[in-house]
C-alpha cells in the first residue's frame, strides 16, 4: 500500500470513536462505512485508543486508512502493540506519541523513551514495519525521528507555519499529515467561544504552548483561553467554503494529508456526521 495514494489529502480525527461504550459499536460501524462511502481516505481515532478499537472500524471498512492518533507509548505495551497490530492488515497505521508530563505519572526522557518504543515494535516476533508507522511530532528532534524511523509526521494543534517548517525537516519523502480544528460556524464571536472550551486544556500543556512559542505566539496569546489571533490560527471557522480555503493552505504549504477534527458547541459521544457530510461535499466532491 503506498501510504500517501492511500490516505489521499483529506480525512478525519476523531475521539467519538474511542468510547468503549459496547452499546455504541454498531453506531461505530455504520459511521465508519458511511465516513468511507463520502470519500474520505482516512479515520484517526485520538485520545490514545487501543489497536482494538481500529481493528472494529477495520472490519466495517474495505479501503478507508484507519490510523491511531495518537497511541501513547506510556500506556501500551509495545509488544502486545505489535502482536495486536500484525493481525489488522495494512490498512493499519500506528500514530505514536509521547503524552505529557502532567497526565503521566512518571514522565521523564520522552525522546528516550519513543526510541526504545521503536526499537521494541522492530524486535517483536511480527515487528511492526516503519511504512505502517508515524509519530506525532512537533519539534525539530521528534521530526527528525520520525523521518528516520517511520513513514512520517502526524502534528496536532499547530498552525500553518508549523506544517511548512516541518516539511523542511522532514524533508520530501516523508508523510506530514497534521490533525486540524475545524468549527462549521460562520458567527466569529461564538466560533471563537466553541474554539476556546476546546483549547483549554491544551493550553495547560507545556509540549503545545512551547510549539506554539516557537511559532511567534507570545504569553498574552496564551492567556485568558487564547487570544482571537492564536484561535484563529489553530481553528478553522467559517462556512464550507472558508473551511476549504484554510484546510488547502495547510496543503500548499506542504501537508500531504490533513485530518480534521471537527470542534462542536456541545460535545457529543456520536461523531459529528452531519458537518462530516457537509464537509465532504466542499472538500472531496
Amino acid at each position: 500500500m503506498e501510504l500517501r495514494a492511500a490516505v489521499g489529502r483529506f480525512g478525519l480525527w476523531s475521539r467519538e470513536f474511542r468510547d468503549p461504550d459496547a452499546s455504541l459499536a454498531g453506531a461505530f460501524r455504520d459511521a465508519a462505512a458511511e465516513l468511507e462511502s463520502l470519500g474520505y481516505g482516512a479515520i484517526w481515532i485520538g485520545a490514545s485508543p487501543d489497536v482494538a478499537t481500529a481493528r472494529r472500524l477495520l472490519d466495517a471498512t474495505s479501503r478507508v486508512v484507519v490510523a491511531t492518533g495518537i497511541l501513547s507509548v506510556w500506556q501500551h505495551d509495545a509488544a502486545d502493540v505489535a502482536a495486536e497490530a500484525a493481525d489488522c492488515g495494512d490498512r493499519f497505521l500506528l500514530g505514536l506519541g509521547v503524552s505529557h508530563q502532567p497526565s503521566v505519572a512518571g514522565y521523564r526522557k520522552p525522546y528516550a523513551k519513543l526510541v526504545d518504543y521503536l526499537d521494541a515494535l522492530d524486535a517483536a516476533p511480527r515487528p511492526v514495519p516503519p511504512a505502517r508507522r508515524v509519530i506525532g511530532a512537533l519539534g525539530p528532534r521528534m521530526l527528525r525521528l520520525a523521518a528516520a524511523r517511520t513513514a512520517g509526521a502526524h502534528p496536532y494543534l499547530a498552525p500553518v507555519a508549523h506544517t511548512a517548517a516541518a516539511r523542511a525537516e522532514l524533508g520530501s519523502g516523508p508523510l506530514l499529515a497534521p490533525e486540524i480544528n475545524v468549527v462549521l460556524d460562520t458567527d466569529g464571536d461564538r466560533a471563537r467561544r466553541t474554539a476556546r472550551a476546546h483549547l483549554a486544556r491544551y493550553l495547560g500543556l507545556p509540549n503545545y504552548t512551547n510549539n506554539l512559542r516557537r511559532f511567534g505566539f507570545a504569553d498574552a496569546d496564551l492567556d485568558g483561553g487564547g487570544s482571537d489571533r492564536l484561535v484563529d490560527s489553530l481553528y478553522l471557522w467559517g462556512d464550507e467554503e472558508r473551511i476549504r480555503e484554510r484546510a488547502n493552505e495547510y496543503l500548499t504549504a506542504g501537508a500531504d494529508h490533513v485530518a480534521i477534527q471537527v470542534i462542536r458547541a456541545t460535545p457529543d459521544v456520536h461523531p459529528p456526521m452531519p458537518e462530516y457530510r457537509r464537509l465532504a461535499a466542499a472538500l472531496l466532491g
